[in-house]
């Protein structure tokens, strides 16, 4: 059985294999999606970038991308989604967190 922690929007998709046909990103490095500790009440924070696997790693593809979770940050990350907004005001990937008192 696989496990999926993390899931990525078609919008999230597409500007992932964007990057990685138009930036140089290497052969054998997929997206890494982790937890970043947080300050006081702001809690924990999302982070995205591109890496090979690692030792304790999850890796699975979602339409082509592969993906890297660290095995020991899945409690903090299941049910997350990965979403890319594009719009005249801001760009940029967001995090859409079912686990989050805010939501």
């Amino acid at each position: 059985m696989t496990i999926e922690p993390v899931g990525l929007t078609e919008r999230a998709i597409a500007e992932v294999k964007n990057i990685m046909d138009n930036k140089g990103i290497p052969e054998g490095y997929g997206l890494r999606i982790g937890v970043k500790g947080g300050a006081g009440c702001s809690g924990m924070g999302f982070m995205l970038g591109f890496d090979k696997p690692k030792e304790g790693d999850i890796t699975y593809a979602v339409q082509g991308v592969t993906i890297h979770v660290e095995k020991r940050q899945t409690m903090y990350l299941v049910g997350l989604e990965v979403d890319f907004y594009d719009e005249s005001d801001a760009r940029g990937f967001t995090f859409i967190n079912p686990n989050s008192a805010s939501s």
